[in-house]
């Protein structure tokens, strides 16, 4: 048996990838997008016409809807080639802005609704600022699910769990990058791989954390360096792999007495409890932490620039 197919047997598998041409060959449950995994592939020869044919018939249109209608043009085309669901993120530029981040995903579950897709099989995604996370609360009592993205820490997760979101979204690679960064010639990689990884070590945290309570919000690893990142949290609730990790998992023999890491049952065996946190306390909270305040910023500052490629592309 393979890694990948000993890792579906405990762990739900999404694909990262906004190239849906690929994921016929990838065999994943669910798919994940953001603005630079579309520019990406809008930037690709095969795309090239559907970009186009979006310019053409919506050119009369603000430029606001007409993304909108190219990320859900490229949801519905990967709705075509899982069987589950699509995340689709909305406009990162308004990740501090409740109301607009509410606006804007009405808006794109609208033109979901359009091309017949139900909504059960959309989430939203938002990035987990204190603006998002609230909105994402609304958008959640109005039936709208939502994926709380670039997420670092626990008190990012609990707050996630207060708004009762469906789905978070705790990127391992992006926290092991800040920590191998910081530690600098300090850093052994040996000593900081698989289990005693801090992007791993984050996750499972937030994952003992919500069993252990009994919180229904789902855990979805992403953003992997690795595929010793992603064995390590076999067991968590679904993980989001890019393809070429795909690839690798699927080329590697998986070991004969390979068990899954995160189980319900060792989660019951945590100590955790419950942390219901105030606007002031977790600002003060993210802000102490400097490793996901950094991280936090930095992603909504990326995912802000490719937008902005992207209309580029548009106009």
């Amino acid at each position: 048996m393979n890694q990948l197919d000993a890792l579906k047997q405990y762990t739900t598998v999404v694909a990262d990838t906004g190239d849906f041409l690929e994921l016929v060959s990838l065999g994943a449950q669910d798919a994940t997008t953001n603005p630079s995994l579309i520019l990406k592939s809008v930037m690709k020869h095969e795309y090239q016409a559907l970009l186009e044919d979006n310019k053409k018939r919506y050119s009369h249109e603000s430029m606001a809807l007409r993304m909108d209608r190219l990320i859900v043009r490229f949801g519905c085309e990967i709705l075509a080639h899982v069987p589950g669901r699509v995340s689709t993120e909305i406009d990162a530029r308004l990740s501090f802005d409740s109301e607009a981040c509410v606006a804007r995903a009405r808006q794109i579950m609208s033109l979901y609704q359009q091309e017949g897709i139900a909504p059960e099989r959309v989430l939203i995604k938002i990035a987990s600022t204190w603006e998002g996370m609230q909105a994402a609360r609304i958008l959640q009592g109005q039936g709208i699910n939502c994926n709380l993205t670039l997420l670092f820490s626990l008190a990012q997760a609990q707050v996630c769990a207060d708004a009762g979101v469906k789905l978070i979204s705790p990127f391992v690679g992006r926290i092991y990058d800040w920590h191998k960064k910081s530690m600098g010639s300090n850093w052994n990689e040996q000593e900081r791989s698989g289990a005693h990884d801090p992007g791993v070590q984050s996750v499972r945290t937030i994952y003992e954390y919500y069993k252990k309570l009994g919180i229904a919000t789902e855990v979805m690893g992403a953003s992997f360096r690795n595929t010793g990142q992603i064995m390590a949290l076999a067991g968590c609730d679904l993980l989001t792999i890019s393809p070429e990790l795909l690839a690798s998992l699927r080329a590697t023999e998986a070991l004969a007495s390979f068990k899954p890491s995160l189980s319900v049952a060792s989660a019951q065996a945590s100590t955790h409890r419950v942390v219901h946190l105030s606007e002031s306390e977790f600002r003060l909270n993210l802000n102490e932490d400097a490793m996901a305040s950094d991280k936090l910023a930095e992603g909504i500052r990326a995912f802000c620039a490719d937008t902005v490629k992207l209309e580029a592309l548009m106009a």
